[in-house]
């Protein structure tokens, strides 16, 4: 039996380049984003792809789509719970609520709405559940308070689901992925920053290698990143 993945912010940077490995090594994909005219490119109309519009905020929305995912494809074996967003950067007095209620409630409401139907749903059949962390959730930016807040609640709530599936053969590990070459990220860098950046290839290879591991084996936690960024020692 093929094993199917559900990958949330699938329309475009990491989601999009994981969605098309993992089709092409033969995986049951659901794509999942808010874009589906995106969603339709990166499936390609390929036989083992289902793509859902979704907003992983509304919890109506997370439910239905779970459940088509599963009533499509007969169960779900991992999901990449990758949707996320990075707002303005600006120092903390600067930082308007709205755009930290926005990245909370992607960036963690999202990732736990579609952690909990995940969990749901794996409960008989055992599963597997990757949280797309950052290497925010270690050091961050400046100027990034909301998105890095965020990114360190996942790590607590990798670990929490973690302890919660270990009776129901449930595993949950995170990814801390730095510097993929994505449109988020260049802009963020800007163009002097490309040489510190790696291929998002890269790291959708990563993903693939957790999701491969049998459910009697976890990487808790895995960090990827472009060799030159500057994240371990110090200026």
């Amino acid at each position: 039996m093929k094993k199917t993945i559900m990958i949330t912010g699938a329309s475009s940077g990491i989601g999009a380049c994981a969605a098309k490995l993992f089709l092409k090594h033969g995986w049951n994909v659901a794509l999942i984003a808010r874009r589906d005219d995106e969603l339709k490119i990166v499936a390609d109309n390929h036989v083992n792809a289902l793509c859902i519009v979704c907003d992983v905020t509304q919890e109506d929305q997370v439910i239905f789509t779970f459940e088509s995912v599963v009533n499509h494809f007969g169960r779900l074996d991992v999901l990449f719970n990758n949707a996320g967003i990075f707002t303005p950067q600006s120092r903390i007095d600067k930082i308007r609520l709205s755009d930290w209620q926005k990245s909370v409630d992607v960036n963690l409401t999202g990732m736990f709405l579609s952690a909990r139907e995940a969990f749901r749903h794996m409960k008989v059949t055992g599963g597997r559940i990757i949280n797309n962390g950052s290497i925010s959730a270690h050091a961050p930016r400046e100027g990034s308070a909301p998105y890095t807040s965020t990114k360190h609640a996942i790590t607590g709530l990798t670990k929490t689901i973690a302890l919660d599936g270990r009776a129901l053969n449930i595993c949950c590990g995170q990814i801390d992925i730095g510097n993929a070459h994505t449109e988020m990220v260049s802009n963020l860098i800007g163009e002097d920053g490309v040489a510190e950046t790696m291929a998002v290839s890269d790291a959708a290879e990563a993903v693939l290698s957790m999701a491969k591991l049998p459910l009697t084996t976890n990487i808790l936690s895995m960090t990827i990143m472009a060799n030159k960024m500057p994240f371990v020692g110090r200026g």
